[in-house]
């Protein structure tokens, strides 16, 4: 009896130290996994993601009908989205056939994903022809885009 007792406790402790070491090889994935959560996931910059054109805006400051022509009396709208992380500065500077510039205007902006809405008018009406808004951020050209003023638009 006494020899029985003897291998159940021997078989107890193998038992009790195939565990321990069962449980110790699962620390070490917890280990690394604690090292990988440490690594920061940087957010890419800010960027102008789109430019749209057209005669009116919505609520939500984007183009309501986006559109190349307009006529000599319209307002001309530029809804401008951005996302990214940081903050800077928008400009848009609308220009003229061969450059001449006929606004220009900028505000900051913040990170994230948000819309911000830019527009030129001439109450006289603006003269035929090509025009483009180029689209600045932090003074650097990040988008273009060309629109045409015709009569009987």
């Amino acid at each position: 009896m006494r020899a029985r007792f003897g291998w159940n406790a021997m078989l107890a402790l193998l038992l009790a130290g195939s565990l321990a070491s069962l449980g110790c090889d699962r620390e070490e994935p917890a280990a690394e996994q604690a090292e990988e959560t440490d690594i920061a996931v940087e957010e890419p910059a800010l960027d102008v993601t789109n430019v749209a054109l057209g005669r009116s805006i919505g609520a939500d400051r984007k183009v309501v009908e986006e559109i190349g022509n307009f006529a000599p009396g319209d307002t001309i709208y530029a809804s401008v989205e951005t996302e990214g992380a940081g903050s800077g500065t928008l400009a848009a500077r609308w220009t003229f056939e061969d450059g001449q510039v006929v606004d220009e205007s900028s505000h900051p902006i913040g990170g994230g994903a948000q819309v911000s809405e830019f527009h030129v008018s001439k109450p006289d009406g603006w003269p035929a022809g090509h025009y483009e808004v180029v689209i600045l951020l932090n003074g650097q050209e990040a988008d273009r885009k060309g629109f045409d003023v015709e009569a009987g638009t």
